[in-house]
């Protein structure tokens, strides 16, 4: 991939900066890994199980430390660091790596998996190593796919039970163009806005809604200032456990399945934490008095689609192909 001369800039000198942090006399399989999330995330429990169990495994030849909270930049910056080696690893979810790897926006497509459990499927299946696979065209690949959840919108003002309950409602989105045209589609203003900002933002009426999984939704406080939660699950985003692909082809075949198996152990922990988290945040968001409705037939949301589908398939026709593949994984 070519980066725009100031953004690759800007990753070198970053990437740079972060190697510095590393002490001397560290040894050279001395790995820092980027997470976005906080100490008792189910992706930071599951990251900070890997790495252990990969030192463990290698018998020291493979350790480090996971960063949590973004201290090391956005996920925009940890995936231009990971490409250039200035972090080894890292969790990401593949709503924004778009940008950085066309292929992945498959995933983003809105209702493109039936359910979580279909999501896994697909990711733990041949689609997954393809996916991985273009990625690793671009220095990244993939160890193991952790669960993101399921997304739905949430708002200040009322339920959202159809699409035209969503007309000129101004909804934050990831930095993606899929989602503001998802947003469009279903009558909606779309605003790409750091996850940073949305709390002030709601609460100030900037936006009037935003669209995230019951723990994010929960762990955020948005449901503070947006108490109208309706549960369209229009994407089921899957995370990536990622590494760095010269870092990886610089292990032994040994190390490699070692690591890798400490990769797949922490995937299963991650999804069982992340399932048990799900659950818990839903049921507080509720007793503090959201207001919750579920929308049993979704087809007005998901006809609503169609455009979106042809303009991704238009813009990037491998599309296809990906979309063909999940559509028929049972």
């Amino acid at each position: 991939m070519t980066f725009p001369t100031k953004k690759l800039g800007v990753a070198l000198a970053m990437a740079t900066a972060f190697s510095t942090m590393a002490f001397s006399s560290m040894a050279q399989a001395d790995w820092k890994g980027w997470n976005i999330h906080n100490t008792d995330y189910p992706v930071t429990v599951a990251m900070e199980s890997f790495i252990k169990d990969a030192n463990k495994a290698t018998e020291g030849r493979v350790s480090g430390r996971v960063y949590n909270g973004a201290v090391l930049g956005s996920q925009s910056d940890a995936i231009q660091m990971l490409q250039v080696g200035g972090i080894q690893f890292a969790g990401f979810n593949l709503g924004p790596m778009g940008d950085a790897v066309p292929e992945v926006n498959v995933v983003s497509l809105p209702f493109i998996f039936k359910n979580l459990d279909h999501m896994h499927r697909v990711m733990d299946g041949p689609v997954g190593d393809q996916l991985s696979d273009a990625m690793a065209k671009q220095g990244i690949m993939s160890l193991a796919w952790y669960d993101g959840g399921a997304r739905s919108f949430y708002n200040t003002s009322k339920p959202i039970k159809t699409p035209a309950d969503m007309k000129g409602e101004k909804f934050r989105v990831m930095n993606n163009e899929l989602y503001v045209g998802m947003v469009e589609a279903l009558g909606g203003n779309a605003t790409p806005m750091a996850y940073s900002e949305v709390y002030q933002s709601l609460k100030t009426g900037v936006v009037d809604g935003a669209e995230n999984n019951w723990p994010s939704y929960d762990s955020s406080n948005h449901f503070e200032v947006a108490s109208y939660y309706s549960l369209t699950e229009h994407l089921i985003l899957p995370e990536c456990l990622c590494v760095n692909v010269k870092t990886w082809n610089g292990l032994s075949s040994n190390d490699q399945a070692a690591v890798k198996k400490a990769a797949r152990d922490s995937s299963v922990l991650q999804r069982k934490l992340w399932a048990e988290r799900d659950t818990e945040s839903r049921k507080k968001v509720l007793a503090a008095g959201v207001q919750f409705n579920e929308i049993k037939d979704k087809s007005a949301f998901q006809d609503a689609m169609k455009p979106v589908y042809a303009k991704a398939v238009k813009d990037n026709p491998s599309l296809k192909t990906f979309i063909e593949q999940i559509q028929k994984t049972q």
